[in-house]
């Protein structure tokens, strides 16, 4: 069996496969279908400050090869996070990762110092694909300047690893990268869901509630890998690649192409054992090809 290790700054993960936010609940949900503690780690649903109702229903339409979402990061907010569903995971022989949303930067920060006091709680992923409340709704990862102030700001408070998750919706998402690297990230992952909608032409009405919305699944593999592969070139830091892995020869495409991990999202709502799957498909390809490690492969794509 190959070495399966990997480090995403001082994050040890015994294997590259994670959960994407928003697709495996706080974990429990899956762990009658698979053991949690052979995944590198999970990364529990977004997670702001104050409690959130979430967008109107519908909020999510099956699209060609793909699924639309706009569920609006429904949560009970970072206290119940820590009174009710911290102690139960707390435990767990695995990375519990927790996503970190907000509307300001002062929301980013606040709930970020409240998560570093858990102690078995060893990374944070930062959704900056947010709108940014107190500048007219612009979202915080589209320009590189208000990228770097809300990561500047959660470094200040946040003082274990952090990952930052970067959207698509951007002209040059290696700008970003750089800013957010810059900042203070530990890491970066991406690609967050892409801006998308669907219509019901019968009815002449969107079919989601807030008429666009995230667009996931396979349909966005292509992009979110050459988006990978150009931010892998352009940072030193260690990148989280995601956005269409369906099975383990999508994962093994990613970490060729630079990222040093990877997250499964809407693969886990169609089978909800991919993730130990895809683990064990990794493990199977390095031995088909001979290598001791798969940090052989990380970056190995020949251009």
């Amino acid at each position: 069996m190959a070495d399966l290790k990997v480090n995403i700054g001082t994050l040890r993960l015994k294997n590259p496969v994670l959960t994407a936010s928003g697709t495996f609940g706080y974990g429990e949900e899956f762990a009658d279908f698979v053991d949690l503690t052979r995944l590198g780690g999970f990364i529990v649903k977004g997670t702001t400050l104050h409690p959130r109702e979430g967008n109107p229903y519908p909020r999510m339409a099956e699209t060609p090869m793909g699924m639309l979402n706009a569920v609006g990061l429904q949560n009970k907010g970072v206290h119940y996070f820590v009174e009710h569903i911290y102690p139960r995971l707390k435990d767990l022989d695995t990375n519990v990762i927790v996503n970190v949303s907000g509307s300001s930067v002062e929301d980013y920060r606040e709930t970020a110092a409240i998560i570093n006091g858990l102690e078995n709680i060893p990374a944070i992923e930062l959704n900056i694909s947010c709108p940014n409340v107190k500048h007219g709704g612009m979202t915080f990862g589209v320009h590189p300047e208000a990228a770097a102030e809300v990561v500047s700001a959660v470094r200040s408070a946040y003082h274990k690893t952090l990952i930052v998750k970067l959207t698509p919706n951007v002209t040059d998402i290696t700008e970003i990268a750089k800013a957010v690297e810059g900042a203070g990230a530990d890491s970066i992952s991406l690609i967050n869901t892409m801006l998308g909608m669907a219509i019901d032409a019968e009815r002449r009405k969107p079919l989601l509630s807030t008429v666009t919305g995230g667009l996931s699944g396979p349909c966005v593999k292509p992009v979110a890998l050459r988006m990978v592969w150009q931010v892998a070139k352009a940072v030193k830091v260690p990148v989280v690649g995601l956005g269409g892995i369906m099975n383990a020869t999508d994962a093994i495409e990613f970490l060729l192409a630079g990222a040093t991990a990877i997250e499964l999202g809407t693969a886990n709502f169609i089978d909800p054992a991919i993730t130990v799957k895809v683990v064990d498909g990794i493990n199977d390809y390095l031995d088909r090809h001979g290598f001791k490690s798969v940090q052989e492969i990380i970056g190995a794509l020949e251009v």
